[in-house]
């Protein structure tokens, strides 16, 4: 990194110690709880928070991974998959200047599995589609798809799916599923993003991955094979490299190992933060 670059990073990360401190995620409220009628008579909701809608800020949707049931409580608090890498990177984005909407599961979806193979179906991209449309009502800021890891799987779906005023403005995939293997007992694991029409994409698209992520289903070498198939208005492909690494004994899968940019969740923030806003990452 060239010496303007380092000297951008080090006010963007001072920045987001600073005003990181004025957001009441992780102080008792975690944001505005929305409940939402979705497919067949289920409900569901979702986390908003930072900037007021007054400033007009971009909305990131967050889709995090393994079975997406968050279980929000009445504060906007996930009560599980708290060390999920997006729910760990919420005070970086407010403090980049980003709203946040925290996609719980629908009701239909509890529990450990929660949306199982639902994130590949129709009604799914539909249900994403009601949250963009009530974000749209709340804020006329642009709206970006950021999923990881299973969540890529729910944002590529949408991105690949949805039409009209449900469009998002742009993608963001962090170790994305793209190798399903043998599914056993769950046959819904072999689902990976290739399995969408990543054809009809055609708004930007930001990939994300760790050299060190040796989780199965998400090897970075694959992750090139998206943006060859998507069509984005602009397309990168990053690979971050570094951190602490995994722990012995940790789940190469979880969230709190490179899988998960466990110890980078500042560096990446502002790395999405300058491709939404136009730039490289």
């Amino acid at each position: 990194m060239g010496e303007i670059g380092r000297g951008l990073f080090v006010s963007l990360v001072g920045a987001l110690t600073l005003i990181g401190s004025e957001f009441a995620y992780g102080q008792g409220v975690c944001g505005e709880v929305v409940s939402l009628s979705t497919h067949g008579r289920t409900t569901m909701s979702y986390s908003l928070a930072g900037p007021s809608a007054a400033a007009k800020p971009t909305t990131l949707l967050l889709l995090v991974g393994g079975g997406g049931h968050l279980n929000l409580d009445a504060r906007g608090c996930p009560r599980a998959l708290q060390g999920n890498s997006l729910v760990r990177s919420l005070p970086h984005f407010h403090a980049a200047g980003f709203a946040t909407a925290l996609i719980d599961a629908p009701s239909d979806h509890p529990g450990e599995d929660g949306l199982k193979g639902f994130r590949m179906s129709r009604q799914h991209a539909d249900d994403l589609g009601k949250v963009i449309a009530d974000i749209r009502a709340r804020n006329t800021g642009s709206i970006w798809l950021v999923g990881t890891s299973r969540g890529t799987i729910s944002a590529i779906n949408a991105a690949s799916r949805l039409v009209g005023p449900a469009v998002a403005d742009g993608l963001v995939l962090t170790s994305p599923v793209t190798s399903g293997g043998k599914g056993g007992r769950r046959p819904w694991v072999v689902q990976t993003v290739f399995d969408a029409p990543l054809e009809s994409i055609r708004m930007p698209v930001l990939v994300i991955g760790h050299a060190a992520d040796t989780c199965v289903r998400t090897p970075p070498g694959l992750n090139g094979g998206i943006i060859a198939r998507t069509n984005g208005a602009r397309e990168q492909v990053v690979t971050v490299a570094g951190g602490p690494g995994a722990r012995p004994g940790v789940d190469v899968c979880q969230g709190r190992t490179p899988h998960g940019f466990i110890g980078q969740e500042a560096v990446v923030a502002v790395g999405i933060a300058r491709f939404v806003r136009g730039a490289i990452y």
